[in-house]
């Protein structure tokens, strides 16, 4: 899913670690090895990337065994040579992204440019895997939808808290998962709505999600309600539905319900979290072209930032859980 920092962090003080797994100009991945430097003196050709495993069809911590490949500009088939670039949606909602000062056109909201933000960190961090320094990275404005759209990208790939589908996956290639999520939902203080502690109790209630997200699905696939959901173009306006109680409870991702209660919706509270549907775990995806010889080194990335602790450190950094969001029972 997305949505609207450092505010968001004050806001939440008492944090838990979320499960998965900085304001200047120039943005600081997190530590790692330097990219290996091209030889002085002719080698031996580069073999092409081919041996990584593919992106995956199901949340996994596992690594598996593969022989490392030799990912790095002069090798990948990069958009422009020697250099990356990255798509996102505009606004950048914090706390995925954080603002600088001023905000670089075109970008509303959060900067993606700064390195700051959690998929700031992990877009900068993926990069500085593959041998991308800050300065050879250039962002792209992508809608949330043309993300994972048929046809050509305008991106080597795309950070948007895409979460992994099967029919997203028919048209493009989706990365191991960056982040593993839950759906949640978030009413009114003190509404009927906001004492429901089970699933089969928010039947009765209307709900809405932005359209074209799992939240909207998870309405449909978890909940099961008496009333067709409600679908809205983005979070904004979902949130002024709920204002104005056009809906009984909005529902989105984990993280971006933290925010809206703390910054966005003050008389807001988050109900609870939903369960996962088949006991499958939801998580976010890097984006690719469909096929993208990018994609398993984009993958190797994940996975290597998954076994060092590179992706923990980001996820306690910006992307923390309060501990007052209990799990809906049956």
């Amino acid at each position: 899913m997305r949505i609207a920092a450092k505010p968001f962090a004050l806001a939440i003080a008492t944090i838990v670690v979320a499960a998965a797994c900085t304001a200047g100009a120039s943005p600081t991945p997190a530590p790692t090895e330097a990219p290996t430097q091209a030889p002085a003196t002719a080698a031996p050709a580069t073999p092409a990337p081919t041996a990584a495993p593919p992106a995956t069809p199901a949340p996994t911590d596992e690594m598996p065994s593969f022989s490392p490949l030799a990912c790095t500009p002069d090798t990948l088939q990069t958009l422009t040579a020697g250099a990356l670039t990255i798509g996102t949606d505009n606004p950048a909602y914090p706390p995925y992204f954080e603002a600088s000062d001023p905000n670089p056109a075109p970008w509303e909201l959060g900067d993606p440019t700064n390195g700051k933000g959690f998929e700031g960190a992990v877009a900068y961090a993926v990069a500085d895997r593959l041998g991308f320094t800050p300065d050879k990275v250039t962002w792209v404005y992508v809608p949330f939808n043309n993300a994972y759209a048929p046809g050509a990208k305008p991106f080597d790939f795309d950070i948007n808290q895409v979460s992994y589908t099967p029919e997203r996956a028919e048209t493009a290639d989706l990365s191991r998962g960056y982040y593993f999520v839950s759906q949640a939902i978030v009413a009114p203080k003190d509404s009927e709505l906001s004492r429901v502690t089970t699933v089969s109790g928010l039947k009765p209630f209307q709900f809405g999600a932005m359209v074209g997200t799992t939240s909207y699905d998870a309405i449909g696939n978890v909940i099961g309600p008496d009333k067709e959901a409600m679908v809205y173009d983005t979070n904004d306006a979902a949130i002024e539905a709920l204002k104005n109680k056009q809906i009984d409870g909005l529902v989105v991702d984990l993280p971006t319900a933290f925010f809206i209660t703390a910054v966005q919706y003050g008389d807001g509270v988050i109900v609870g979290q939903l369960p996962q549907p088949l006991g499958e775990g939801e998580f976010f995806s890097l984006v690719l072209a469909k096929d993208s010889p990018l994609t398993p080194c984009v993958d190797q990335a994940i996975l290597q930032m998954r076994a060092d602790g590179t992706l923990e450190q980001i996820t306690r950094t910006w992307m923390a859980d309060k501990a007052n969001a209990p799990v809906f029972q049956p």
